[in-house]
């Protein structure tokens, strides 16, 4: 009877405690394979976000507005891989908040985590709409886009989304306005560390955080797309009248690449990021009866575009690539490499 009253204890994140969430039960083999997962998701995000940083800051060639965002932006998904990745890959494999066991700061450390975790990603998605715009505004709007979209414009832009993000998470964890209404005995368990929202506030974040940058970035991308293909057809008839053959090809070329770049842009980050948000709708709607992994599954999910984003706004850059094999190759530290000349093709 005691073995297994023990046994019992060891399966609970706080033990004594008739509330505690319960440990996962996973295999070694199954903990290592996550973790190992876990880790190399953490690390292809701290690699390829900080060769995104050095190869900006470092190249004079790539000191533009655009890059201006994508460097925030390798920033907030850098600190998403450094600050909130591996506390999260503990609490995934565990299924606890090991953490607890510091008493009182247990729980300002899982206030903390959540607070960061929120406002990182949310900041990512900002900086997705920021990008968005101006590649709205080079491809609409090219004889107007050095005028509009100046250094100080893009460093405005990151300021404020940095802004709007604080506000937004920070306000919301710290006045804990998504947890009014929610009795924590009858829905949650103790010892875990999640952001739950209840129905008010998972529709107001899942609206603000994503359904709305969602829909500004399929319109801009929409438009991007039209107007890309009109100022092909326009080329290609101005070629058919000179007969110019090669050139159409690298018409039809350009434009099969750019088709598929938006579609890259925007499925990555519908398919990272919905699943995550529609819970926030369903979840308190049905009593959050969502199982905990699959939870953390989601979580994980909307992290993997912390990954991909250096993959889809840098690799796409043929100066990019050359800036990264530079890096990896450590050409980097050769004298006058910061001026040298970068293919823009």
């Amino acid at each position: 009877m005691t073995a297994n009253f023990s046994e019992e204890l060891l399966m609970q994140c706080l033990p004594g405690s008739n509330a505690s969430c319960v440990m996962e039960q996973f295999s070694l083999w199954a903990s290592f394979a996550l973790y190992l997962l876990f880790i190399s998701i953490m690390l292809a995000t701290i690699l390829g976000n900080s060769f995104v940083i050095v190869s900006i800051c470092h190249f004079k060639q790539l000191h533009s507005p655009t890059n201006v965002l994508i460097l925030s932006l390798a920033l907030v998904d850098l600190l998403v891989g450094v600050t909130v990745m591996l506390f999260s890959a503990t609490r995934t494999v565990h299924g606890c908040w090991f953490y607890h066991c510091m008493k009182m700061y247990g729980d300002t450390f899982c206030q903390i985590h959540t607070s960061f975790e929120l406002f990182f990603t949310t900041l990512s998605i900002f900086h997705l709409i920021c990008i968005a715009v101006d590649r709205h505004q080079a491809i609409c709007n090219p004889l107007h886009y050095s005028r509009k979209i100046t250094m100080s414009v893009a460093v405005m832009m990151v300021c404020v989304s940095w802004a709007l993000a604080a506000v937004y998470a920070y306000g919301v964890i710290y006045s804990k306005a998504n947890m009014a209404g929610l009795e924590i005995s009858n829905y949650f368990c103790l010892g875990a560390c999640f952001v739950y929202f209840n129905p008010l506030w998972g529709m107001l974040s899942s609206a603000f955080c994503f359904f709305f940058p969602c829909t500004v970035m399929v319109c801009l991308y929409t438009k991007i797309f039209i107007v890309a293909k009109q100022h092909v057809r326009k080329i290609g008839d101005k070629n058919k009248c000179s007969n110019d053959r090669g050139r159409g090809g690298l018409i039809k070329h350009s434009e099969s690449k750019a088709a598929k770049t938006l579609s890259i842009v925007l499925g990555v980050f519908i398919f990272c990021w919905m699943p995550f948000f529609m819970q926030y709708i369903i979840d308190p709607l049905t009593g959050f009866h969502i199982d905990p992994f699959f939870y953390e599954a989601l979580y994980w999910l909307s992290y993997l575009n912390s990954a991909c984003n250096p993959i889809i706004y840098a690799l796409f850059y043929p100066s990019f690539k050359k800036c990264f094999h530079c890096i990896i190759t450590l050409k980097i530290f050769s004298p006058n490499s910061s001026t040298m000349t970068l293919s823009v093709k």
